[in-house]
């Protein structure tokens, strides 16, 4: 398949995958939690799983030698040249509360490395998609390339993370303290959202831990078609998920890295 009829297929994946998704968006659902009844709460919905059944059918129709890993329904054939990475809504915790931070993340991994992605949120109309040399967002407002801003400093960088309360107490709260302590604007709650904004030059720095492949494989592509960067805390790939650090500048990634393994 070429690159155009990719991204086409991509395209078509989240127009399909946002159809099933918007009519439970501010409507009642049902809702489970992963969790068993544990912390940190980790929710399920209706909504997740019915995406995520229309992504794989339609992946296995067009690419039956693909592998895929998504959220909700496991993986098979992660041993192929190709694997999408599904998370049919990352920010499950935004979308049950009525909020549109959260989004379809569709990512595609060649021989292990993200080399696709797109975030898709149905609710705004908004797709943000990458290929790792360039990035755009299209939304009823037109179609635009996405350019990371330069940010050399923490200290005049805007932070996102989902949760602060989301990384281990003890030396991995501490890290991620000291940069938090260091920035000039910290927000919380923007799930996967932050990272697009961070590709469109509004936030400097994603600092998270904890994460799957499939939070972070789709956006990889976005923030680094735009310009910027996405390692794991020790600088190493992010594909695999765990602790991760996006910055749109790389003397900003430099600098975090430095506070999260002082």
């Amino acid at each position: 398949m070429s690159v155009v009829d990719l991204a086409r297929f991509m395209d078509d994946l989240a127009t399909r995958s946002g159809q099933a998704i918007l009519p439970f968006f501010r409507a009642h659902f049902g809702l489970d939690d992963k969790s068993r009844g544990g912390a940190p709460f980790d929710p399920v919905t209706e909504a997740d799983r019915a995406a995520e059944v229309v992504l794989r059918n339609l992946i296995r129709e067009s690419f039956p030698n693909h592998g895929i890993l998504g959220e909700e329904f496991g993986s098979e054939r992660l041993d192929a040249e190709c694997v999408w990475v599904l998370d049919p809504i990352d920010g499950t915790r935004a979308f049950i509360a009525g909020l549109p931070t959260w989004g379809t993340l569709i990512g595609l991994t060649h021989h292990g490395a993200a080399v696709r992605g797109m975030m898709h949120q149905p609710f705004l109309e908004e797709r943000f998609s990458g290929d790792g040399r360039s990035a755009t967002l299209r939304s009823p407002r037109g179609e635009r390339a996405l350019h990371t801003r330069r940010c050399g400093a923490l200290g005049e960088a805007i932070l996102a993370t989902t949760d602060p309360r989301l990384f281990a107490e003890g030396e991995e709260r501490e890290r991620y303290g000291a940069v938090e302590a260091a920035v000039r604007l910290a927000r919380y709650g923007a799930d996967c959202y932050a990272y697009c904004m961070l590709a469109a030059g509004q936030i400097d720095l994603v600092v998270e831990a904890g994460l799957k492949p499939y939070d972070i494989v789709a956006l990889i592509p976005i923030v680094e078609g735009a310009g910027g960067v996405v390692t794991a805390w020790d600088g190493g790939p992010a594909t695999e998920g765990g602790r991760i650090v996006a910055a749109g500048d790389r003397r900003l990634h430099e600098a975090a890295l430095r506070h999260l393994n002082p």
